[in-house]
This record gives structure tokens, C-alpha cells and sequence, in this order.
């Protein structure tokens, strides 16, 4: 089993983890208004989220979300399981890891958000690039095990690129330390995602090359989870989350990317109304975000044919074992 790399390991420690969090705190008492969410990284690329919480859905559906970025999905695995975090919103990999690992109260998936990868290759020059150009390079790729590392060596290999062999995929970077260490010198390309794409560009710190996720297709890149146990204890909770959602990815759908953009700029109080706008058209364009929450059987079957392929997966998982889609499917009728 390949969870940070073993669960096992991962739950005896999880208590000094979760002390060292930055963004999954302690636990708190809450009423039935209040779900805590537990988010992979504060980016752009789940602007659907992001509208949902600002246009005030959640809100009409009577829930408080308390938002945390847990900086990887490791962490934010760590704080679905200890109950320290409601829902979690990271790759469907971990639910998958976590399973095989055998833990009795694993979390389960009820909704995609994004289907297909949302980093970008990021280069020091701007000069025209070719794949091949990657030969002999390293490439600061992300957790080994995670979705984006994986998807990485996925493209790669179409390119008929051998990780390990023709590049170097440098694992040992945290997620939220990429681009902070390839601005600092570290490897010769690094993947990254929105909006620290566009702004390491603007500041002329690396030059946009190439979508990962247009390079690899469809996949199931990021979506919701949370325990069995409270999926069936607060099924009123995750019905209104799942409503509330879908009406945030409709409007998200129906609306320019500058609308977008205005909608969700206070979740980006770094960065310019201007840049969001071209960010969430790059995402739009790449057809990043899914039509409903509902994770379909062949897009599963197709993540963890990368999972094999990057030699992370030994066993195959039933779809109905990590994936419910009961509640997309109500909130879409």
C-alpha cells in the first residue's frame, strides 16, 4: 500500500502531524450549521468552490463551510481520518490508498470537482519548447504517490520520456514549497498551479510552457470526500453541500471568465481581478471542471490505470467501494 508512503506509519504519528499543520487546526465543537473543509491548495483551479462560497450557496442552504487549505493531500487525508476536518478535497487516490491500507471507517468519495489535471510546466526561458527538451533535465514534480506526480510521469512516458531514465522527477519538494525552491534555483522545470503559474511569469520567474492536463485527458483530478461513518451520520449536511455545489459549477459554466474572476477575487486578495480573468480562461479552455459532481466508472478506471503505470497501485478497487455518487446524482436531478 502507498499512502505517505504507508498509513499505518502515518496513523500512529498523525497526532504530531496534525500539530504542525498549518492549515488543519484543532477541533472544535460544532452546531448543525457548520462543515469543516479540508482543501489540497488554495488555487484558482477549483474555482467553482470558490464561487459557491461567495455567491452565497451554501449560505441559502443553511451551512457554515469553514475553509483550510491543509497544504497537500497527505495532510488533508490525515485530517479527514483523525475527524479533525468534515469533508476533504484532494485527489481520489488517497481514498483509494487508504482502503487497501485496511483502515475500517475510510472515507469515500461523493463528489468530482475537476477532471483533469490543473498544473502547468513552467520553464526558465520562454523560448519555443518541445517535450524532447526535457531530456536530461529535472522537473520538480510534487509528492510521490500524489495525482499530479503521477500524471506528470503519465505525459512524460506519451513523450516517450522515462522517468528516471531520460528525466529526473525531483520527489523530494513539498507541494507548497515548489515554487518557492525553483525561483530559488532548484531543478530546471517545475509544475505548477494557478494563479502561482501566471504570477511566477508576470514576475518573469519562469515562462508557462505546457497543460499538463491537456497533455494527459480526462481524469478524475480532484474531489470530495469524508468518512462513512459521516456521510451517514449528517446525510441532510452533505445533501445541501452537494446542491449547493452543483449550483456554484452551473454557474461557474454559464458565466465569462471576468465574472469569474470578479466572483471569486476575494479569495485572491494577492492577486489583480485581470489575471484571475486570464487564469480561469486558461481552465476554461482546457475544459478543466466537471458538468455535475458525479464521478463516472471509466474516468476511475482511468486513474488508477496511471496509478498502475507509475507503479503506485498492485490492486485493482471496485468503483462502488470508494465512489458514492447518490447525492450528485440527487443535486443534478
Amino acid at each position: 500500500m502507498k499512502f505517505f508512503p504507508k498509513l499505518s506509519a502515518v496513523v500512529l504519528s498523525f497526532c504530531f502531524l496534525l500539530a504542525i499543520m498549518t492549515g488543519c487546526g484543532a477541533k472544535t465543537q460544532q452546531d448543525d450549521s457548520t462543515v469543516k473543509l479540508c482543501e489540497v491548495t488554495h488555487s484558482v483551479f477549483y474555482a467553482p468552490l470558490y464561487a459557491t462560497i461567495e455567491l452565497g450557496y451554501f449560505e441559502a442552504e443553511g451551512l457554515d463551510v469553514e475553509l483550510v487549505n491543509g497544504g497537500g493531500a497527505d495532510k488533508v487525508m490525515i485530517a479527514v481520518i483523525s475527524g479533525d476536518a468534515d469533508i476533504g478535497f484532494a485527489g481520489p487516490e488517497a481514498c483509494i490508498y487508504t482502503y487497501l491500507e485496511g483502515q475500517k471507517d475510510y472515507p469515500k468519495v461523493f463528489g468530482q470537482l475537476t477532471k483533469r489535471d490543473g498544473s502547468f510546466l513552467i520553464g526558465r526561458t520562454d523560448e519555443a519548447f518541445h517535450w524532447e527538451d526535457l531530456e536530461g533535465k529535472t522537473i520538480l514534480g510534487g509528492r510521490k504517490g500524489g495525482v499530479p506526480e503521477m500524471t506528470l510521469e503519465y505525459v512524460l512516458k506519451g513523450h516517450g520520456l522515462q522517468p528516471g531514465v531520460d528525466v529526473t522527477v525531483d520527489t523530494s519538494v513539498q507541494f507548497d514549497m515548489m515554487a518557492g525552491a525553483f525561483i530559488g534555483g532548484t531543478g530546471d522545470y517545475v509544475t505548477m498551479f494557478e494563479p502561482t503559474a501566471t504570477e511566477t511569469e508576470s514576475a518573469e520567474n519562469g515562462y508557462v510552457l505546457a497543460s499538463i492536463g491537456e497533455e494527459s485527458g480526462e481524469i478524475p483530478y480532484t474531489a470530495f470526500f469524508a468518512r462513512q461513518s459521516y456521510l451517514n451520520d449528517q446525510e441532510s449536511k452533505v445533501s445541501r453541500f452537494t446542491a449547493a455545489l452543483t449550483k456554484g459549477m452551473e454557474w461557474v459554466s454559464s458565466h465569462s471568465a471576468e465574472e469569474v474572476a470578479q466572483v471569486i477575487s476575494p479569495q485572491f486578495p494577492g492577486t489583480s481581478v485581470e489575471v484571475l480573468t486570464d487564469v480561469v480562461a486558461r481552465y476554461k479552455d482546457i475544459d478543466a471542471w466537471n458538468s455535475t459532481l458525479c464521478m463516472e466508472p471509466e474516468a476511475f478506471d482511468r486513474l488508477q490505470a496511471v496509478m498502475q503505470e507509475a507503479g503506485e497501485l498492485k490492486e485493482h478497487v471496485d468503483f462502488q467501494t470508494i465512489v458514492d455518487n447518490s447525492w450528485a446524482e440527487k443535486a443534478a436531478e
